[in-house]
This record gives C-alpha cells, structure tokens and sequence, in this order.
C-alpha cells in the first residue's frame, strides 16, 4: 500500500502529506515541487494588494540560551514578592505583620534548605530509579560521559527507571552532586545520535544549574502553599481576623483591609505561583534544548529524539505532580504536537522541534 506520508531529505520530518509541495516543519520544497514551481507560469496579481510571505528566521543556539536565561531570571523573582506580600497580609490579619513576614521568611529558609541537601535522594526514591551498572548499562554510561566531557563536567552518576515509556532527567544540587535518570524505554527506543541530544539536554540541566534552580522554585512554592493552607485552616477553626485589634477604630479598619487582602491572596497565591514556576520550567526546557546543541553541534539529532518520544509518550508510572518539571517531556499526560496551557510544565513538543530545526 503506497504510503499517505512523505519524509523531507532535509529535515527527517515524517508527517508530510503526500501531495505536499513543501516540509511542513523547516519549509523546504520536495524535489517535483520545485520542477514544477520552475516550470509553471508565474500568477496574475494585478490590481491585488501586496501578499506577505512569512520568513523562517535561523536562529542561533547562543541567542537563545542568553534570551531564556534573561527571561527565566525575571519570571523567578514574582515568587519571592508573592511570598513576601502573603506573609505580611497573613500577619497583618492577625494584628502582626511583621511576624507574619518573619514566618514567611523562616518557613520559605527551612523548605528550601531540606530540598537543596535531600531532594534529590527523594525524587529518585520516588521515581524507583536504580543505580547503572557499568557491564549492562556501558552504552548510556559511555554517552553520559562523552557529553559531560563535551560540558566540562565532573561525571554525574547515571540511574534506570524499570519502564519503558521513554523519558528522562536530571537531578542534584550542582555538577558535583548531579543524577542522571533515563528509563529503558527511551534506551531501547533512540539511537546513538539521538541519544547523545537528550543526554546533552539533561547535561544541559546540570550545566546552567536548573537543577538547584527548579529544586529552589519548587520549594518556594511550596512555601506559598504552606502558609495559604495554613490561614485557610485557622479560618475554619474560627482562629483568623478579630484576634487582636491594632490602635482603636483605625488600626482595626486596617486590620480588616489586611484580613481581606490575605484571604484573597491565600486563594490565589498559590496558582499564581504555581503559574510562574511552569512558565520558568518551560524557558529553562527551551534552554536546555539550546544549550544541548552547544554541547553536540546537531540540532537534528534532538529534534528526532523529541518527535520519537511525542509518537512513543505514554504516562510514566513513578512521575509525579511534584516531579514532572524535571522530565525532558511530560511524563503524566501524552500530549499532542499542537498542546499548550498556561499551568504546563512543558512548551508544545512542536515549538521545540521548529527552534531546533531553525538552528540547523
């Protein structure tokens, strides 16, 4: 049976229409397409207005990684203002502003303290990854090595998930301290080259320190949690506004201000925060696709790894909501080329795989 797809020699793309005259993906024409574009009389565009042609911009992986970084640093810093302004509205309902920030300031220090020196013993317990072993696992061993010698990495140490839905990632608190973790899946599924692109991407991960900068962002954030669960709580347990009144009529009028602010800031706070800390994921994904490049010089390789994994994706049985942002693709929900939202920990596979292509 004739196939209803054609693949670009100049891209690898695979979904091609079968009667498409160019790749759909990097643009270029197929080899009839461009005879008979040579071939054909030009059309009649006399009397229509101008018609604009969209250009595809080469991008460059240097530019990239800068932009994302730039960008991912500004997202970053809404956290800690959103902490800070839930703090002092929590105290200030209760007659203690400052003691509200204080608290804030103590609880967000603790969380990030415990992740920073445990979490990443915790998220490999929780991911059932097991330590490589140099006999059976030699060649994603090997592929570790030559790409964090391509990084200026110490070695990190290299761990399997006893899954085959193909995925990834990095943990750790710096390059000294650094886990890599892949299941079978994704061993068994991609070849050498391809393997070498996620490997990179994880690397990536370790190289601009998105794995202490994520474990940071997850433990302010869950900060944010915390202390909005904990007003909640003391609101139904009848411990909230009305426990202290600060200097007569006026003081307690601000204490109501302050009491409102509060409750809302409980609600929304933690989406908010969890919004920011997915749009941060999400840079630092497209960074780590950028910097991968810098370590391998073939953004092809990469790109065919990512379409490999969007065809092959399926739910990760260990992967959680607290470990999701750390896999090279989502390992909870299989998402299509075109998916997107605002609480996702990752771009659109598409968009990924256009950046890499446009480096090419």
């Amino acid at each position: 049976m004739t196939p209803s797809y054609k693949t670009c020699s100049s891209c690898g793309y695979e979904k091609n229409g079968k009667n498409a005259i160019k790749c759909g993906l990097c643009g270029a024409p197929f080899a009839g397409a461009r005879l008979k574009a040579e071939t054909a009389p030009l059309p009649d565009v006399s009397g229509k207005p101008d018609i604009e042609i969209p250009v595809v911009r080469r991008r460059d992986f240097a530019a990239e990684i800068s932009r994302n970084r730039w960008e991912s640093l500004a997202i970053l810093l809404g956290i800690p203002l959103i902490l800070v302004a839930l703090g002092i509205s929590i105290g200030g309902a209760y007659g203690y502003p400052r003691a509200g920030l204080a608290a804030a300031v103590v609880i967000s220090v603790i969380t990030v303290l415990v992740a920073y020196y445990s979490g990443d013993r915790v998220i490999l317990g929780f991911s059932g990854a097991q330590k490589a072993d140099k006999a059976r696992d030699a060649r994603i061993i090997n592929v570790v090595d030559e790409m964090r010698i391509a990084a200026g990495l110490p070695m990190p140490e290299v761990y399997l998930i006893d899954s085959m839905s193909p995925n990834a990632f990095a943990t750790g608190r710096d390059p000294e301290h650094a886990k890599v973790a892949v299941t079978k899946g994704l061993v068994k599924l991609l070849n050498r080259e391809e393997l070498q692109g996620v490997v990179a991407h994880e690397i990536s991960h370790v190289r601009n320190f998105d794995i202490r900068y994520m474990m940071i962002v997850a433990a302010l954030v869950g900060s944010v949690a915390l202390l909005a669960d904990g007003f909640r709580r003391s609101l139904w347990f009848g411990r909230g506004f009305g426990r202290r009144r600060v200097g007569g009529g006026g003081g307690g009028q601000a204490q109501l201000i302050m009491f409102v602010i509060a409750l809302l800031l409980a609600i929304l706070a933690p989406l908010s925060a969890m919004a920011l800390q997915m749009a941060i994921s999400r840079k630092r994904e497209f960074l780590a696709d950028s910097s991968a490049v810098e370590l391998t010089r073939n953004p092809g390789a990469l790109a065919s790894a990512l379409e490999k994994l969007e065809r092959r994706s399926q739910p990760l049985e260990s992967a959680n909501r607290a470990t999701q942002h750390l896999f090279i693709v989502n390992p909870l929900k299989v998402f299509g080329m075109k998916s997107g939202a605002l609480f996702s920990t990752h771009p659109p596979i598409e968009s990924r795989i256009r950046l890499l292509r446009s480096m090419t």
